[in-house]
């Protein structure tokens, strides 16, 4: 399956917006379970969208920008999982590890604007002096028109212009490479995961972490739905246990205090 001229200019004109949220951060469509599914649909295929943007969103889960680190771009990561599961015909695992190379070229794109935009300020406490509001608006939004921009003509040239470049080679791959991408794709959600559980977790919320673990081990349901809810009801019967306990501990604080203690 190929992709059509106006599927590969609307593709674009999607990355562009989703761009620009990134770089603002205002609705957070720029995660790759929201941008598979997105562009899922643009190629006619919201399944593999929805398969793809799981798999995705798991891998760069714990990646985040910490200082100068710059994580390899989950916005291309999650657009070409899809269109390269959905023009070659490989597994969206395999589609995954083959992506990565698109995630790091636009990490590098990235970082080269942010440098090279760092002379902007200069123009930009300029016209904060000189109280000009339109200079000061304008040196604000050309760096990330700019930047979002080539989100846009990466995402068309990837899509569209050089398909069938990325076609014949991903299918120019010998099986066991094919295998290889396909594994290390099954293990990346996994790395994304720990990788957000090196920050976030605590040892007070190990066991439920290892409950988890069991249910979906030993059941293997189909939906995990029940399993969230049963998460919640966990997380509610703890909450309002600290909450009695706090609320416990104020009243014994409060008859202490008036013996005079």
């Amino acid at each position: 399956m190929s992709v059509t001229l106006l599927q590969g200019l609307i593709l674009a004109l999607i990355v562009f917006a989703f761009a620009w949220d990134a770089r603002w951060e205002c609705f957070f469509v720029f995660h790759p379970i929201i941008v598979c599914f997105v562009t899922g649909l643009v190629l006619g295929d919201w399944k593999l969208g929805l398969e793809a943007g799981a798999i995705a969103e798991l891998s760069y889960l714990g990646l985040t920008t910490v200082g100068g680190t710059v994580p390899p771009n989950a916005l291309i990561a999650g657009l070409m999982t899809v269109v390269l599961a959905y023009k070659s015909g490989v597994s969206a695992e395999t589609a995954l590890g083959l992506s990565l190379p698109f995630a790091l070229l636009m990490q590098w794109i990235v970082i080269a604007c942010q440098s090279l935009f760092s002379g902007f300020n200069v123009k930009v406490e300029q016209a904060i002096k000189q109280n000009d509001i339109k200079k000061f608006k304008f040196y604000v939004f050309l760096p990330e028109i700019i930047l979002t921009s080539l989100y846009a003509v990466v995402a068309f040239l990837s899509t569209y212009a050089l398909q069938n470049v990325l076609s014949k080679f991903v299918n120019s791959f010998p099986e066991f490479v094919s295998h290889g991408f396909e594994i290390a794709g099954g293990l990346l959600p996994g790395l994304g995961l720990a990788l957000l559980l090196k920050v976030m977790v605590k040892k007070e919320n190990v066991p439920y972490l290892i409950i988890g673990f069991l249910i979906m081990s030993i059941m293997k349901p189909d939906n995990v739905l029940p399993v969230a809810l049963f998460a919640i009801a966990l997380v509610l019967i703890d909450f309002m246990r600290d909450k009695e306990a706090k609320t416990t501990s104020v009243v014994t604080g409060g008859e202490d205090d008036g013996e005079g203690i």
